[in-house]
C-alpha cells in the first residue's frame, strides 16, 4: 500500500450524493467499484461516509451490513496507516439495485444538507498530526467492526456505530474537530451499549441454566 493524503472534500456532501443519485439509471444494478469511481477525487473517506447511509435513514438496502462494515474497517486501516487500503474485488463488485440505492441517496442528500450547514474547520488539533490521525483511524476501524456485528434486529445496534463513522468521516474530511469528538462519543456509547447487551445475555443465560438445573 502506498502513502496517501486524505484530502478535504471539494464539494458539499449533499451535492455529491445528489449528483450520484441523478447519474444512476433506474432499474439497473451498480457495483461499489462504480460508485467509488463516481465519487472520484473526494476519495475513500467520502466513500466511507456513503457506506453509512443505509444505517442512518429509514430507506433500507438489503444485505449490506457485513459488506459495508468490512469495507469501512479496511478504510479505517488505510487512515490509521496513512495508506491506500486494499479493497477486495469480491466486495467492490457487489451489486446494489438502483431501485433501493437511489431513494437512499436522495434521502441522505436532504439529511446531509443540514450537516453541510454546520461543518467547518475548527479544533484543528483533533484533525492534524500523525498520532491523532492514527487514533482517529483506529476508532473508525473499531466502529466498522461494531457495525459488522450480527445484531441488526436489536434497536440502534447499527445506527450507533454508523453515527460514529459519520462523525469521524466528516470531521477528518472537513478538518472539523467537533465532528471528530462526536464520532468518538458515539463509538464510546456503542461500546457501552453492546457491553450492556452482552451482560444482559450472559445473565439471561445463567438464569435459564439455573432454571433448567434447578
Amino acid at each position: 500500500m502506498s502513502s496517501v493524503q486524505f484530502e478535504d472534500t471539494s464539494k458539499n456532501l449533499s451535492e455529491t450524493l445528489g449528483e450520484i443519485a441523478t447519474a444512476i439509471q433506474p432499474g439497473t444494478k451498480i457495483t461499489l467499484r462504480k460508485l467509488l469511481s463516481m465519487i472520484g477525487e473526494q476519495g475513500m473517506l467520502l466513500f466511507c461516509l456513503f457506506l453509512t447511509i443505509p444505517f442512518l435513514i429509514p430507506v433500507q438496502i438489503p444485505g449490506v451490513s457485513t459488506v459495508f462494515g468490512l469495507l469501512i474497517v479496511l478504510i479505517g486501516v488505510g487512515v490509521t496507516l496513512n495508506r491506500v487500503p486494499w479493497l477486495p474485488a469480491r466486495l467492490m463488485d457487489h451489486e446494489i439495485s438502483a431501485d433501493h440505492l437511489v431513494p437512499a441517496l436522495q434521502r441522505a442528500a436532504k439529511t446531509f444538507t443540514w450537516i453541510d450547514s454546520k461543518v467547518r474547520p475548527r479544533y484543528l488539533v483533533l484533525t492534524h498530526g500523525s498520532t491523532v490521525n492514527r487514533f482517529n483511524g483506529f476508532i473508525l476501524l473499531f466502529s466498522g467492526v461494531l457495525l459488522m456485528m450480527p445484531l441488526s434486529i436489536i434497536p440502534f445496534s447499527n445506527m450507533l456505530p454508523a453515527l460514529a463513522i459519520l462523525g469521524l468521516s466528516v470531521g477528518i474530511l472537513q478538518r472539523d474537530g467537533l465532528f471528530v469528538v462526536v464520532g468518538h462519543l458515539f463509538a464510546l456509547l456503542t461500546t457501552i451499549y453492546f457491553s450492556v447487551l452482552a451482560a444482559g445475555f450472559l445473565l439471561a443465560g445463567h438464569s435459564i441454566t439455573a432454571l433448567i438445573g434447578g
